[in-house]
């Protein structure tokens, strides 16, 4: 069965289908071919259920829900740290209410997170869409005051003198004692049960073999040049592909529900 699968060239994304990449583990009769796109990108295209499995924001799954469910392999979840708000300057709330804050898409997870925050601190922030690996050096010129950060970048804003506002992930910990999900694998929902549930089985496989194989799956995450080392991609991966990724579990899935205010629809793997 021809089958397409869409993902990011972030670190976590390429990690876990590495196996699948690479040919590590047997298919399973899909004829797989990847395409790799930025996050923002595939949120888009997944309006128009263009792939049979696609990597998506959950922040873009209330508009993609009669199109695709989620699969329980493949989640980015993390507890305790996520996305962050830093700056030029040390700033408060107070000075981010006045700011434009560029952020990486209305779609993204990330911004779906911040809104929320801004929210409980009693405003709407303004906002410009900057593409996610230009938004750090974006703020270190000076183009802008302030800016969300998503990725790899989130290593490395120290290193470039930016401040944090807020780690948007310790806020979520903090306000529900959740970890906070930001990106997973969606399958296209016409799919006949079988399959979306053979993928799923399959989706999972990938995951658990590239953590077991972590080195191998680093080296094929740095293979799409995303300016990092390989310890750092090795960090990077260690903290979004874990036991949330295998299957999110109760609180992974509790998480989901309370960040999007709806119940998905998940494909056991």
């Amino acid at each position: 069965m021809k089958f397409t699968i869409a993902h990011s060239p972030d670190s976590d994304d390429a990690y876990m289908m590495a196996p699948l990449a690479l040919g590590w583990l047997d298919p399973e009769g899909f004829d797989i071919t990847f395409v790799r796109k930025d996050i923002e990108t595939l949120n888009a295209e997944a309006v128009e259920a263009r792939y049979d499995v696609t990597a998506i924001s959950f922040g873009a799954y209330p508009e993609l829900n009669d199109r695709y469910d989620l699969l329980t392999a493949g989640s980015s979840i993390q507890e305790g740290t996520g996305p962050l708000v830093v700056s030029r300057t040390p700033m408060d709330v107070a000075a981010l209410k006045s700011l434009t804050i560029a952020i990486p898409g209305r779609r993204t997870s990330a911004y779906l997170a911040m809104r929320k925050w801004c929210a409980e601190h009693g405003f709407e922030a303004a906002v410009e869409l900057v593409p996610f690996d230009q938004i750090l050096p974006a703020v270190a010129e000076g183009r802008f005051e302030a800016g969300l950060l998503i990725h790899e970048s989130q290593l490395m804003y120290q290193d470039a003198g930016l401040r944090l506002v807020v780690d948007l992930g310790a806020w979520w910990k903090h306000a529900y004692d959740l970890p906070l999900p930001m990106g997973g694998n969606a399958i296209r929902k016409d799919l006949p049960a079988e399959v979306k549930q053979r993928f799923a089985i399959l989706m999972r496989k990938s995951v658990e073999m590239a953590r077991a194989r972590h080195w191998e799956s680093v080296d094929y995450s740095q293979s799409f040049g995303r300016g990092m080392d390989r310890e750092m991609i090795g960090r990077y991966v260690n903290a979004w592909v874990n036991d949330f990724t295998v299957d999110p579990g109760p609180r992974g899935r509790e998480a989901v529900t309370r960040l999007l205010g709806l119940e998905p629809v998940w494909i056991q793997g």
